[in-house]
């Protein structure tokens, strides 16, 4: 979801800010009323028809109980007769929909909809093409999980974003370089959620050094800014770091904020889980040069985004999560086994810089995360928009290592140029090796008996 755009956006900034170095990639400031968020249902019961959470400024009536945000926003948290919480429909959203997907009461209905929508003119069969895959795709996954009501589980979370998509090709959304999470009155992050959920394993999921992210919180309320370093593996990164953390770390899941590549932001099939997130929108390293009448545009649009990261950071209490790597991870060609991309030292060097004089306290933690099975990229980078989304119920991982000092990681060097280089690689190493410890827990079948003297295992969920 992130793209290593600094080296190219950095000297501008510089230039026109008198030398002036901030950071980058952040979340809304700790002392910001947290948004509502209901306790999220047993792994191994993904949510059915109310997957979607909605918010409104009016109360429900008196046999409903609300639970209400300290800024006048209402969730609903509605009780059955047997005593048990359910969400309201995403049915019963406000938004404007033709109700084509939302209506549908079976595959075939979803599968004829999808027709019907390109016969009519009003969705381009290259995106029919691509929902339906993605349909079958979903439907093949979450079937595999084993859940008795995984019809119910597909049909739900696949007519909400089927709606969305084509919601969207009406009425496309435009990102702003510094996007917030679209909460209401259609809840985008509480979507993205409930729509990944049901591909996790959460029995064969697991977090490395639960205390080391209770510190960043403890960070976080005393004004400090967090920065993670990290790998990246699928479009499903900042749903699969939320799952595993929103029980326990509700405000870590819901404010991260995401360094997010043009992709994400302009892919039909990718937006409605993206305008969920909050992010910092910038031009891929990847795909700069891609189209040379371009290339000056996206770079003054980088360092646009590089200024609203800058104004974010120094008012602290700031999250932020960033693949100095530049894209996504690949099997390695030689073994075809998944390992975490090397990073780029220059854009590990100018985010440490912008941290180090951003004003409030920085922190940079190393985080690994592994759950490619669940949405493995193509094995090479593609240039054009539509890549083939294979989908899979797996276990998934992230954990967090103590930061990696500068000092002390760049002690021995000579010049700053072998510093740069050996503080990324201190960062990288510790990924690495995080990595391979979910690797061993998720793929080598140990589970918590995986958990070495620096990667301790949990899982906070139970």
């Amino acid at each position: 979801m992130t793209d290593s755009f600094v080296h190219y956006a950095s000297h501008n900034y510089y230039r026109h800010t008198n030398n002036k170095k901030t950071m980058f990639i952040t979340s809304t400031p700790f002392s910001s009323p947290s948004t509502a968020f209901f306790s999220p249902p047993k792994p191994s019961k993904p949510l059915l028809r109310s997957t979607l959470y909605l918010r409104s400024s009016t109360s429900t009536s008196s046999s409903s109980s609300v639970t209400s945000t300290s800024y006048s926003n209402l969730a609903f948290n509605i009780k059955s007769r047997d005593n048990k919480n359910t969400v309201v429909s995403a049915n019963m959203t406000s938004s404007v929909s033709s109700r084509t997907f939302l209506n549908a009461q079976n595959e075939q209905d979803v599968l004829s909809g999808i027709k019907k929508e390109v016969e009519a003119g009003t969705l381009p069969p290259s995106i029919a093409g691509g929902m339906e895959e993605l349909y079958l795709n979903y439907k093949s996954a979450v079937i595999k999980s084993g859940d008795p009501k995984s019809d119910e589980v597909v049909l739900s979370n696949m007519t909400a974003l089927l709606d969305r998509i084509f919601l969207d090709v009406k009425e496309p959304f435009v990102f702003e370089a510094h996007h917030k999470a679209k909460r209401e009155p259609f809840d985008y992050y509480m979507f993205g959620q409930n729509y990944i959920r049901p591909l996790v394993d959460f029995n064969n999921s697991f977090v490395g050094n639960m205390p080391l992210f209770v510190q960043m919180q403890e960070q976080l309320k005393q004004g400090h800014n967090i920065i993670l370093m990290s790998n990246h593996q699928t479009e499903a990164d900042p749903a699969v770091i939320s799952l595993l953390l929103e029980l326990r770390l509700p405000y870590i899941a819901e404010n991260l904020i995401y360094v997010a590549g043009d992709r994400v932001i302009t892919d039909p099939l990718c937006k409605p889980f993206s305008i969920g997130r909050n992010l910092i929108c910038v031009y891929s390293k990847k795909h700069m040069l891609d189209d040379p009448a371009l290339v000056e545009m996206k770079r003054k649009a980088n360092t646009r985004s590089l200024k609203e990261m800058a104004t974010l950071l120094r008012s602290g209490s700031q999250i932020i999560w960033i693949a100095p790597s530049g894209g996504r991870d690949r099997p390695v060609a030689n073994s075809g086994e998944w390992e975490p991309a090397p990073f780029d030292p220059s854009s590990v060097d100018n985010m440490r810089r912008l941290a180090d004089h951003s004003g409030p306290p920085g922190h940079i933690y190393p985080l690994a995360i592994l759950c490619h099975d669940i949405m493995p990229p193509p094995l090479k980078v593609e240039k054009e928009i539509g890549e083939k989304r294979i989908i899979s119920y797996h276990g998934t991982g992230i954990s967090v290592a103590p930061e990696v000092s500068f000092s002390n990681a760049t002690a021995a060097c000579e010049n700053p140029e072998k510093a740069k280089e050996a503080y990324s690689k201190a960062l990288y190493d510790s990924v690495t090796n995080q990595y391979d410890v979910l690797k061993s827990a998720i793929h080598g079948k140990k589970g918590l008996k995986a958990s070495t003297p620096v990667v301790s295992l949990s899982q906070p969920w139970k």
